[in-house]
């Protein structure tokens, strides 16, 4: 029998691995406890939670004052800032056409570059420290619906080049990058926020097209690779990436040598929750490899998600070695990029953005 110190200890080590949403603009009363008092190692900011740059500034603030208050160390704040129709940062924050226009583009490499530099200038005078970006997924023909503008085209050798810029440039800048969804949703014909998807191509297509920007982001040293939710039942036909030991352990981790973290999608999207409950999806997600689990919207899914592994780890059904590996993958990169963390120089965030807002009307 466990005791409850031990079952306290087994919890916290487990609260580390999430990544979640929270509802507005100041930091509130459920989210000040899913951080001060279960632990959890993460937030991701939406639309939702962006006012202006100097509301950021504050917000992501007393969010790391908190953490650094009752954890060891910051957390990962981490954003969707791609470029184009996915910015959760809007002006004065500086906005860009995003990858399709940047792949099309007479100078495609200095394009990607800029994006990259000042994406990362920005979001580290805020105190962001994560964006979710870039995605490499490789389109055939027209890109489904919830990926059009976000590619930089058909050619895998040009997504890799760009996709090896921004990572670089974001990463020697101060923020974490993020390459996204491996093994890649190029030849997706269904959106997965909505529904189930299978991408049914053959393997060596998928090794040749979608493997090779995740090659070279590994090889970049991308922070982070995203987990795609759809199924390949060319490489797993019985589990979607997300779930999937042979894709995220033998394939992405053995046979790519990537070493960095690995973060699912949001946990509540339609192409997970149609077959399994959150909680259980997260649990399946760590044992088959899986380091960052994100739920974005349902923050009560998050303990509940924390018991169900708990639950599973006392039963046997997931290695303890499972979550010693994750959360020590999770504090190694945290040490290498966020081990210090201090107060926002507000009227450094406020001149900055003030300034950017007269280039413009000149």
């Amino acid at each position: 029998m466990q005791s409850t110190l031990e079952l306290a200890e087994l919890d916290s080590k487990i609260a580390q691995l999430f990544m979640v949403g929270m509802p507005g603009t100041d930091l509130d009363e459920n989210t000040k406890r899913l951080i001060g008092d279960v632990g959890i190692g993460g937030i991701i900011l939406f639309s939702r939670n962006v006012k202006d740059p100097v509301q950021v500034a504050e917000l992501c603030d007393s969010i790391q004052q908190l953490a650094t208050q009752t954890q060891d160390r910051p957390l990962f704040l981490a954003v969707d800032q791609e470029g184009g129709r996915v910015s959760r940062l809007r002006e004065p924050f500086s906005l860009f056409p995003g990858n399709e226009a940047i792949g099309k583009s007479s100078t495609p490499e200095k394009e990607a570059g800029e994006f990259a530099r000042v994406t990362a200038k920005e979001m580290a005078l805020v105190g962001l420290n994560m964006d979710l970006a870039p995605v490499l997924d490789v389109p055939r023909g027209e890109p489904e619906e919830h990926l059009k503008g976000r590619t930089f085209g058909p050619d895998p050798e040009l997504t890799s080049g760009l996709g090896n810029i921004m990572i670089r440039t974001l990463q020697s800048g101060g923020i974490m990058a993020v390459a996204k969804h491996f093994p890649g949703l190029g030849a997706a014909g269904l959106d997965p926020h909505k529904t189930e998807l299978t991408i049914d191509v053959h393997e060596n297509e998928l090794r040749k097209i979608d493997f090779k920007p995740f090659e070279g982001a590994i090889e970049s040293k991308v922070v982070g690779i995203m987990i795609s939710h759809a199924y390949y039942p060319a490489l797993d036909s019985q589990r979607p990436a997300t779930m999937s030991p042979v894709i995220i352990g033998e394939i992405l981790r053995e046979e790519l040598g990537f070493k960095g973290l690995i973060l699912t999608d949001d946990l509540e999207m339609g192409a997970i929750t149609r077959q399994w409950g959150v909680p259980e999806a997260a649990a399946l997600a760590l044992e088959a490899g899986a380091d960052v689990l994100l739920i974005c919207e349902n923050q009560e899914l998050v303990p509940q998600a924390i018991s169900e592994i708990r639950d599973r780890i006392l039963r046997g059904n997931i290695p303890l070695q499972r979550l010693h590996e994750a959360v020590e993958r999770i504090v190694n990169i945290k040490n290498e990029n966020i081990s210090e963390w201090h107060p926002r120089l507000l009227t450094n965030v406020y001149e900055y953005f003030a300034g950017q807002g007269e280039e413009k009307e000149q």
